[in-house]
């Protein structure tokens, strides 16, 4: 069973993804923040991250760096309404820094999963 981290400030958002995650098949592991997530991940790695790019104490692009960092072919999913910036900004920086796929907010539960599969799919 693949293991998937998903990594959310908005106690709403973590909980919806993480159950649909679960729903489809997959071991989830929840975190709040990017410090929180790194901290998790370096105790229990897992085969996929999806994250917010906007949170406090570590952001979601400093997370995906510090993750490619550590573990290369980790597969990323970043997300974000924008901030200051356009949500569109925020998703190229992800890209940038290593994000394999990103959605602006609100996400598409469907393409999501198709993302989350497909990725998956390319670590097996």
């Amino acid at each position: 069973m693949s293991k998937i981290m998903v990594v959310d400030d908005d106690d709403s958002i973590l909980r919806l993804i993480s159950e649909i995650m679960r729903k489809e098949g997959y071991d989830v592991l929840q975190a709040v923040d990017g410090e929180e997530a790194f901290a998790l991940f370096q105790q229990q790695p897992c085969d996929l991250v999806i994250t917010d790019l906007l949170m406090p104490n570590k952001e979601g692009l400093e997370l995906i760096q510090e993750l490619r960092g550590i573990k290369p072919s980790l597969k990323i999913i970043a997300y974000s309404g924008g901030g200051q910036l356009e949500p569109d900004d925020y998703l190229d920086f992800a890209r940038g820094v290593g994000a394999d796929r990103v959605f602006s907010k609100p996400i598409s539960i469907i393409e999501l999963k198709q993302a989350v599969s497909q990725l998956l799919s390319e670590v097996e």
